[in-house]
């Protein structure tokens, strides 16, 4: 059982910053950030799930072009966490943001990630 839990998520005003992050539940056994695909999700009220950033297990990252030269995922792992730095937060940043892995082959589709976590609010004002 993968249970992938998210901290970090709050209410910010526009410029701001905010850290996610994502690690395994103290009940998930066998579960390594670093042998997974790991990537960050939104999704805001009215819209679709959204891609915001991956790294696969090779450490290839990709981000949304939305988010490009202001958020960084990083990956610790020593503490088997995923990070995401949200720099200069904008207005449409304000989300639900997810955190997921699993084996994609390098796919950052969401239908293509195992495991989810619950997700946490992002609100921008």
């Amino acid at each position: 059982h993968v249970q992938l839990v998210e901290s970090g998520g709050g209410s910010v005003q526009a410029g701001g910053s905010l850290r996610l992050s994502c690690t395994t539940s103290k009940t998930t056994s066998k579960f390594a950030v670093r042998d997974n695909d790991m990537a960050w999700f939104r999704q805001a009220p009215g819209s679709a799930c959204e891609f915001v950033s991956g790294i696969s297990t090779i450490g290839t990252t990709s981000y949304a072009d939305s988010v490009k030269g202001r958020f960084t995922l990083s990956v610790d792992n020593a503490k088997n966490t995923v990070f995401l730095q949200m720099n200069k937060l904008q207005l449409d940043d304000t989300a639900i943001y997810f955190c997921a892995g699993g084996i994609t082959y390098f796919s950052w589709l969401a239908g293509n990630y195992e495991y989810w976590d619950q997700g946490t609010q992002v609100t921008v004002s």
